[in-house]
């Protein structure tokens, strides 16, 4: 049996020198408290993103990811305190609606009018028009900042700060202009509260307190918005206005709370050199100690709260969480392997389950930067809601997966409605959407489809998993999601059905050609293999198989090779060797299905490898190439893949993955991808491995070559 505790804390965090890129996250899924090495937000300034853009404009004028030499220096992680709750609206000045921002495209239901105007200037800003609001709004709150307050010239020293896995806490102890400080950090694992204690002879002479500010948001505003912000002190605590929002903060301390509209907040943490930033001033809180400990506990929420719980019972309830967490879940360990890389893969696997759990496992789907900061203006994509957090499943942790399947359900009408009205039956799912699901405006995100299978998956993720009731529960998502599917499939003159246009393939690459682009490999594949296991859900619950489905399922068009290898897409230019390589994720990210051939698919993944532009390729690719690579049974290059040395594969201390400077500093799809990864490896390492693996569940099983009712040759 695996020692899970000296497993999980082998990995623990531990820094004694401080850097903007190593920010510590505490939270429960729904809230999360981003830290500094003080183990509060003591210098958020220092850690801000910095201001460059997030892509360059290449000698053919397309605009790409930056081709840089990977610096952690590039990727402060910033200071934030996140909620899945919390969102805000600016005032646009006038009213908005989504049918203005829509072009006519030509389907086989007629005319349709997609959402695609809407535009970013160099600088990331959006538009002002009606397409630029309805992007950029709603935007995820930043709730405020809880730190230490002195005099910014003393010194921080003698840093040790450390993560601790095991109880979810952070434990810093340094020295400030030579007095001894030592701060515990938690977060209650079901309430969105912070709780610290904070120890220093300092507290006592008031040299130290701790303050609650509310800096403002920072996400950048379109010509014509305007945002109001205020804060008003209530007994106990605040409530905060920002935009259309309201929230209320509640403090219960040993201390004396004083609120005098200002207080003064440190802003810059040595790091080796350099003039401390000037401090800055903001309404909230400060919290004076009695002696020399002070412990608090702040509740947020969008109406006022209760008192919450002190710290004694917040960092108890959080061991509590953490241990349970640890014990229950799956295990992997890599102990007595002979690969020297086998250290690094435990880190970012037992990290990775620390991230994805503080940040992906919700009651609504994600942002792609979790609850760090915003990205997007903190929107979640559903494309990428299987990379966040479809690892759950099968790592012995369902309930962290179905606890966001809620939100799809509440949707479910905005869903059916969005497909209605392009002619569609069922649910068509949105793509980039804040909690209310309507679509945000872009040339690329109405006409994505490679998420409108992804609750099937989940579904029977959680089947095969043997989660008591999932079947009854999920059925309507199911249907719904089949019936869009076999929907949108157009037949031509022969009878074949084919997928779009108009249509953006998960390679985005080719959202420029999106009136003509059709049938690509992985989306035909994961069409074949979602309508599949919506019949055999009906088949269990007794219903008869859905004959419209079936009339797709055997007719859809297949994906066809091109001198040898699978193309990205079926129309011109067949494959541009950038960004992701999603036809390497028909047989991987799936099981083996009658429509893909194996000796074609082995071909492609060695076509990718030779002529792919790895820089162009992000976080969550890596774990697309070693899914591929094991279902062909090539388990050295499936661990080769998840530790290639690229621009976008770097895990950082913490285990965050960054992705592009100035924009998106973390990136938990790539750590899902990498648990979801590992757990179809793990009995199929290559030698020099040792992998021992507790409570690992299953994935969707391979199709019967006929495909359950057989596959007409077209």
């Amino acid at each position: 049996m695996i020692d899970r505790e000296r497993l999980v804390r082998r990995h623990n965090v531990v820094l004694t020198r401080w850097h903007p890129s190593c920010t510590l996250s505490l939270g429960n899924g729904d809230f999360a408290v981003n830290v500094d090495g003080t183990g509060l937000q003591t210098f958020p300034e220092a850690h801000e993103l910095p201001p460059r853009p997030a892509l360059v404009t290449g000698p053919d004028g397309v605009r790409r990811l930056p081709r840089l030499r990977f610096d952690p220096d590039d990727f402060p992680v910033p200071l934030r305190i996140q909620s899945s709750w919390g969102w805000y609206a600016t005032d646009p000045g006038r009213t908005h609606r989504l049918e203005d921002t829509g072009t006519a495209y030509r389907t086989r239901t007629g005319t349709v009018r997609y959402p695609d105007r809407m535009r970013l200037g160099p600088d990331g800003v959006a538009s002002g028009d009606a397409g630029g609001w309805l992007y950029a709004n709603p935007r995820r709150l930043d709730l405020g900042r809880i730190g230490l307050r002195f005099d910014p010239a003393l010194e921080v020293t003698a840093l040790c700060v450390e993560l601790d896995l095991w109880t979810g806490s952070v434990h810093s102890v340094f020295c400030l202009g030579g007095a001894p400080v030592e701060v515990r950090t938690a977060v209650h694992p079901e309430l969105d509260v912070l709780a610290t204690r904070v120890r220093s002879p300092l507290l006592a002479s008031g040299e130290l307190a701790v303050a609650i500010t509310f800096p403002g948001q920072r996400d950048p505003l379109s010509p014509g918005e305007r945002l109001t912000e205020g804060a008003v002190s209530v007994p106990g605590g605040v409530e905060r206005r920002v935009g259309d929002a309201r929230y209320h903060v509640r403090v219960t301390t040993n201390g004396r709370i004083r609120a005098d509209g200002h207080v003064r907040t440190s802003r810059y943490l040595r790091t080796g050199g350099g003039a401390p930033a000037e401090a800055g001033t903001g309404p909230g809180l400060e919290v004076e100690a009695p002696g020399s400990e002070l412990a608090l506990s702040a509740a947020f929420s969008p109406l006022p709260a209760d008192e919450p719980p002190c710290f004694d019972q917040v960092h108890k309830a959080a061991a509590e969480h953490w241990r349970t967490f640890w014990t229950t879940g799956a295990a992997v360990s890599f102990a007595g392997s002979t690969d020297p890389r086998a250290p690094e893969l435990e880190r970012r696997v037992v990290l990775s389950q620390y991230q994805t759990a503080v940040h992906c496992a919700g009651s609504a789907p994600p942002q792609e930067s979790g609850l760090v900061h915003n990205s997007w203006g903190g929107k979640f994509h559903l494309e990428m809601h299987w990379w966040h957090a479809a690892h759950f499943a099968v790592w012995g942790r369902p309930e962290l997966l179905e606890r966001g399947l809620g939100w799809y359900r509440e949707i479910l009408p905005a869903a059916r409605r969005t497909a209605a009205e392009q002619g569609y039956g069922g649910a068509r799912w949105p793509k980039q959407v804040g909690p209310d699901g309507r679509e945000a405006p872009s040339q690329v995100g109405p006409f994505l489809i490679w998420q409108q299978p992804h609750p099937i998956y989940y579904a029977e993720l959680l089947r095969r998993n043997d989660v008591p009731g999932a079947l009854e529960r999920h059925a309507s998502l199911v249907f719904e999601t089949a019936e869009f599917m076999a929907s949108y499939a157009e037949p031509d003159d022969g009878g074949v059905f084919h997928l779009g246009p108009p249509l953006v393939p998960a390679q985005e690459t080719y959202y420029p050609d999106r009136a003509r682009t059709a049938d690509p490999t992985f989306e035909l594949a994961y069409w074949h293999w979602g309508l599949h296991v919506a019949q055999r859900w009906r088949e269990r619950l007794g219903l008869e198989r859905h004959p419209g489905w079936d009339a797709v399922l055997r007719r859809l068009a297949r994906p066809a090779a091109r001198q040898g290898v699978y193309p990205a897409v079926a129309t011109e230019p067949y494959t541009v060797p950038d960004d992701h390589p999603s036809m390497l994720m028909a047989l991987g990210f799936l099981p083996a299905t009658p429509v893909i051939d194996r000796a074609i698919m082995s071909d492609t993944f060695d076509h990718v490898l030779r002529t792919w532009d790895l820089h162009t390729t992000w976080g969550w690719d890596y774990p697309v190439l070693a899914m591929c690579a094991t279902r062909l049974g090539r388990p050295e290059a499936a661990v080769e893949a998840l530790l290639m040395d690229t621009y976008k594969n770097h895990y950082l201390p913490t285990g965050h993955v960054p992705q592009f400077p100035g924009g998106l500093s973390v990136y938990l799809p790539a750590n899902g991808g990498l648990l979801a990864a590992v757990a179809l490896m793990a009995g199929r390492f290559p030698p020099g491995w040792r992998v021992t693996a507790e409570g690992l569940g299953v994935f969707p099983a391979d199709l019967p070559e006929t495909g359950g009712q057989g596959l007409e040759p077209i």
